[in-house]
Formats: C-alpha cells, structure tokens, sequence
C-alpha cells in the first residue's frame, strides 16, 4: 500500500477511535430506548453519560443455578425448575392482599410454591407445564416463597444476575437493559486504559470482557475474573495518584537537610531512663535518615498505646537541635501539651536543650517573650496546642514538626503549621493502630512507620466482660482500689438519655456512683458539653490526684497520663468499636500498679459478642485493629467523618488486600520509571492522575 494510503487508513481509524471515546462521553438518552424522563431517573442514580451507565457495576450477584432441594439449608435463597402438578389456588385476605400457590415436581421433591399479590398468574399457571421458580426455601414446610417466576426451564447464560443499588422507582430488569444498550453500542471499541503488559502479567482479562463478566456473566469464573480485573485496576489508579503525590512533594519541595551531631545524640540516648526496643531502634534509624536528605519528610509514625512515641519524637527533636534548628510539637489539648512539655523538659534541659510551652492558658506577657524568643532562634523547641499556628507565631528556622495525634486536626491547621517553616521536615504520631491495610488505603502518600513493640516490663491490663446488672459488683471492686490509693475512670457513651439507643448515661452514673459511695470517694464528672475550661479543670484535679474517680464520656480517649489510674470500667461497651475501646483501655496501665479494664456489655449479636471477647482476649492493638476491620468493615473503622478513605466500586481494602499491595508496589515502579511518563501504552492512567488534581501546586501540602 502506497505511504500516503497507509497514512490516511491509520488518520481514519484513529478518528474513529477518537469517536468512539467521545461516544463513551455522550449522555445516556443518546442510546436507543432511553428518553428524557429516564435520563432523569438515571442522573439520579449518578449516571449521565454512556461511560457512567457500562461503569455502574452491581453490588453482588445473585447465585440462579439450580440445586437440589435436600442439600439447601433453611431459608436460604434458592433456584428450582420444576412441572406444576395442580391447579393453582388463590386466597384473598384484605384489600389487594393474595396468595397464590401451587404444587410443583422438582426432581423428587414435591413442594409446595407460594406467589405473594400475584393472584393474576392463576391463568398463566397450569397442570403441566415446566416453570423456573426462585425464592427462599422453608425446609420445614417444604414451600418456596417465591420471589421471581418464570414459564419453561431455566436458560443457560442465567445463573449468575447482577443486582444493583437503585432508587426512585428503576428496577433490575429495566437497569439491566440500558446497560446492554450502552455496551452493545459500543462494542469492539472500547478504550482500555489498561496497558497490555500488565493484563498479560496477571492473566486479566480486557475491559470488554470484563464489562460483559461484570454485567452479563456466563459463568462464576467469568464474575470472578471480571471483578479481579476491576479491583486491581482500581488499587492501581489510585495508589498511581498517591505515589505521584509522594514524587511531587519530594521534586517541588526542597526540604532542610539536618545534618545533626551522630555524638551527642548518642550521648542523649544513652541518658534516657529506659533502654530502647528494638521497635523504637528501627524507627529512630528511619527518622534520622530522612533527615540528612535534602527533601521534606512527610512520615506517618503509628504506635500502640504506651509503645514508646513520645521517647522517638524526642530523640527526633533532639536530633533536629543538634543541627541549629527548632522543632515545635502541636497537641489536640492543653493537658497533653503540658504533660508532653513536662516529659521532654526532664530529658532535654540537661542537654541545655530551651523549651517552652504556648497554649490557650499562657498569659499575653509570657506570650509575647515566647514569640519574641522563637523569632529569635533563642527557644529550640516549642510544644502547644492550637495556639502554635496563630499568625504572630513565627519561627527563625523551623526543621522538624511533630503533630500528635494527627487525625485530631484538620488538613489547613496542619498545613499552617508547616509553612510556618518554609519546608520543615513533618512528623505524624498516631496511637490508633491502623491495619496496613488502611494505612496504604488512606495514607498512601506518606511513608509509615510502626512501633509494634511494647517497652519491657509493662504489666498486660486485665480486661474482664460482665452484664451489665453486675455493675454493684464491679463498683465493689472498684471500691478496694481506690481504697488502696489508686484511681478510677468509669466511662459512658452518651451524655443524656436517647429514645432510639437504651444506653446508659453519664450523667445518670455519676449519680449512682456517688450514691454508691456515699461520700468516702471523690467522683467528678466530664463530657463533651462542658466548657473547655471546665474540661480541663475537671482533668486535672484527677491528674493531681484531687478526684478518687472520673465518670466521663470519650473525651479522654486521648493523651491523658494519669500513672496512678489503675480501674476502668466501660458501660455499653458493645456500642463502641475495638479500636475505641482499645483506647480507652490505655489509659489506664501506665504506672508501676496493676490494672484493670470491665466492659459492662449485652451485646445481642454473634459479632457484638466476639468483639467483647476479642477485647479479654489480647491488648495488642494491632490485633484488635485488624478483627475490627473485619468485623465493621473499613468505613466503619475510620467512621463516616474520616476523608481519608477513597470510595471505590468494586475493590474493598479487607478481603482484597493481596491486590492492594500489588498494586502498590506496581504503582512505585510505574511512578518512578521513565516509561510510564513517556510511553504511549500508559497515556490513560497518565490522564487520570492528571485529572485527579494530584500534579497540581495546591495539591502539595
């Protein structure tokens, strides 16, 4: 063919290609049988293109092969084909109420088939005929409650119906047809943004086959592959974007290369009162290596209650001094501030390390000489709470910033706090354990570390599930303890009664408690409703011992040290999850004293009660994080506010986490290989990071 002629065919195809994806782009009522009133419906649905329509995948597929009656268990759903063997027989009860049934041969089975408000099928059902019923099977009476119905024997291509999530009036059938329409529409020419080399590694299949698997499986093994296909297409498509933002912070943002004295850390390290674990050794390695590097630090370090993070974040600290720079630590509150500022002041001051502490509570004259100090270069390190990312707080060379808790502010008070500094290194410290799972999920774009260790010596807190009626004894136990000194915290879910939830309240168990007591104990009360001045009034009393025990709602959930705290007792604990409870648990066991944790729960479920005997049976968060995960599932885990999980349609974090650390790993190969940014079999998943925002300048926080 002559040069011109195979240019002008590869023109014309590469224009029809080009039709084809803007086809893929046009709104739904440009298919065949879909007008404007159901374009509507389905724009309610969130599908307004003919893209939308292929890519709204059912939630689950309904199992239509037949089975033999003996071997199907008690209501459970099932599929039969049988010969109807009597007239059919119709009861009326009330207006518009019927029940029709029939007697059908399935195999050996003579069963009874009940049709609900279908009185109009008598004349379509006779002596016979073969018809293929579908509906909940009830052993005992040998009937099916059918559910769908169809005349003759079951089809092939049938076994296997994808249901999916509707609203407004759309049913399957009707679904099920536009979404045949759309694909037969542009069948054969479908762009797959899947490059070949990848579908040929993990033997996927492409995407018109995987359409077809998703919406019209021929079998369970096409269902199967089609779903793998789009989990890990999905997994990659995202872990591409987090990876990306990883390339991008570290190429836009020049960082603070500390090169910190190796000696005279050393020396600190040495003086701390405990030796390190091996936990601890490994991350202090990471820390210190990132920062020697001319790019910023952008880490994520997760611990278990008492796993030793403080000690870390302050040889961190310390490090970053040692090489002229300062370092500030923010705290959700002021207690925890002060309790931090209190701790790294005995380690740090012998090193003639000059900290201060900046919070709501500091007084305008004290105040203003922090300010003028820290703008100065004469305070090393500042610990506080909000009160550091006011406008008037700034710094003379800020290298290192540690946020405790960090999922306790948000993204802006975060991101004020950085460019206080330029490009300090960054540091977040979380005591929620997070399955890796989530943690590649929802942190994917920041490294991570992990201290999976616990400090020798640390004495297991025995946790005890009782009822709740047994309440007057736990508080009879409770009593010895505070007795012998020690003190307590009870803990409630709910501030005031509820009609909906018949939970225990805080204010109502500090009126028992008290009169339980009868005045031999101090009992103080704390919830979220108080003012935050009486908050923390309230909190330290009991930190400074002045409260025998504390009756509260969650609010102390987090960073309160009180080493003489040796009793918690958890009121309708199945109400919250393992990882909460976790860490409630945690704030007690922290002194030299034995503790004790009772969950006062009924839980009315199977999982409700396996997630009270999880909490008996280990205190290894991570443990605990991992059964909560797969009990709640990973929204639940984070709860509705977290944003950090993306929302996928197919993929799930839990049971498809082989192909999450596939993907991830495929995804720092891509990222960082010339190919992908330059080769024209990675345009597509170039585009979607692209489109995602993730390359732009306000994306990098």
């Amino acid at each position: 063919m002559p040069r011109h002629r195979r240019a002008s065919a590869w023109k014309r195809r590469s224009s029809e290609r080009r039709l084809k994806k803007v086809w893929l782009t046009e709104p739904v009522n440009s298919l065949k049988g879909i007008g404007k009133e159901a374009a509507k419906s389905l724009e309610n649905l969130g599908v307004r293109t003919v893209g939308d329509l292929v890519m709204m995948f059912p939630y689950r597929h309904e199992d239509n092969r037949l089975k033999d009656l003996a071997e199907t268990p008690h209501e459970e759903r099932v599929t039969i084909e049988g010969r109807v063997e009597s007239e059919p027989s119709v009861f009326f009860s009330g207006k518009n109420r019927s029940r029709l049934q029939i007697r059908l041969l399935a195999g050996h089975h003579l069963v009874k088939a009940v049709f609900f408000n279908q009185h109009y099928l008598k004349h379509r059902l006779t002596p016979g005929m073969t018809v293929t019923v579908t509906g909940k099977w009830d052993r005992g009476r040998q009937t099916i409650n059918v559910s769908s119905f169809k005349e003759g024997p079951k089809q092939t291509g049938e076994d296997f119906e994808p249901v999916y999530s509707l609203k407004g009036g759309m049913h399957q059938k009707t679904i099920r047809r536009y979404i045949r329409a759309a694909l037969d529409a542009v069948s054969g020419e479908l762009p797959d943004p899947m490059p070949a080399e990848l579908l040929e590694q993990y033997k996927l299949p492409g995407i018109a086959e995987a359409l077809e698997g998703m919406h019209f499986p021929r079998d369970a093994e096409h269902v199967k592959h089609a779903r793998r296909r789009f989990v890990y297409e999905e997994f990659l498509g995202y872990q591409l974007k987090m990876q990306a933002i990883k390339k991008v912070r570290k190429e836009a943002g020049k960082g603070t290369e500390l090169h910190y004295d190796l000696d005279r850390l050393k020396v600190f390290i040495d003086s701390l009162p405990f030796e390190l674990t091996g936990a601890q050794k490994r991350v202090v390695n990471e820390l210190c290596a990132e920062l020697k590097e001319p790019v910023r630090m952008n880490r994520l370090l997760q611990g278990d209650v008492g796993s030793g993070k403080t000690a870390v974040a302050a040889i961190a600290l310390y490090a970053a001094i040692t090489a002229g720079a300062q370092g500030a630590l923010m705290a959700p509150t002021e207690i925890l501030a002060e309790q931090h500022a209190q701790t790294l002041a005995d380690w740090l001051e012998p090193f003639g390390v000059r900290i201060a502490l900046l919070s709501g509570s500091t007084k305008a004259k004290a105040r203003r000489i922090i300010l003028e100090k820290l703008a100065e270069g004469e305070i090393d390190l500042v610990i506080g709470t909000h009160a550091l990312i006011q406008p008037d707080v700034n710094f003379k060379k800020l290298g290192l910033v540690i946020t405790d808790e960090q999922h306790r502010f948000g993204v802006q008070q975060r991101r004020i706090l950085k460019e206080k500094g330029g490009d300090p290194d960054v540091l977040f410290m979380t005591a929620t354990p997070i399955p890796r799972t989530l943690a590649i999920t929802a942190f994917g774009e920041m490294d991570v570390s992990i201290l999976d260790e616990m400090p020798a010596g640390r004495q297991p807190i025995e946790t005890y599930w009782t009822k709740r009626e047994a309440l007057p004894a736990v508080l009879k136990r409770m009593g010895r303890e505070l007795q012998e000194g020690r003190q307590a915290y009870v803990i409630c879910p709910l501030i005031e009664e509820s009609d909906k939830l018949d939970v225990q309240n805080a204010v109502d168990m500090y009126e028992q408690i008290r009169q339980y007591f009868g005045g031999r104990f101090n009992v103080g009360l704390m919830h979220g409703r108080l003012h935050p001045d009486d908050k923390e009034a309230v909190m330290r009393e009991f930190s400074e011992g002045g409260l025998h025990a504390l009756v509260s709602t969650t609010v102390v959930e987090v960073g309160v040290n009180v080493p003489n705290a040796t009793f918690m007792v958890i009121s309708d604990a199945e109400r919250f999850g393992l990882a909460q409870l976790h860490q409630l648990r945690g704030r007690v066991g922290r002194g030299a004293h034995k503790s004790y944790c009772v969950l006062l729960a009924d839980p009315k479920t199977e999982i409700g009660k396996e997630r009270m005997q999880s909490m008996t049976e280990t205190t290894d968060g991570f443990r605990l994080a991992e059964k909560d995960l797969e009990l709640r599932g990973p929204g639940d885990f984070f709860g509705k506010r977290q944003s950090g999980m993306p929302d996928f349609k197919v993929a799930d974090p839990v049971h498809d986490y082989r192909a999450l650390e596939t993907a991830r790993r495929d995804a720092e190969r891509l990222i960082a290989s010339e190919a992908f940014w330059n080769g024209p079999e990675y345009e597509t998943l170039r585009t979607v990071i692209e489109q995602s925002g993730v390359l732009s300048d306000e994306r990098i926080d």
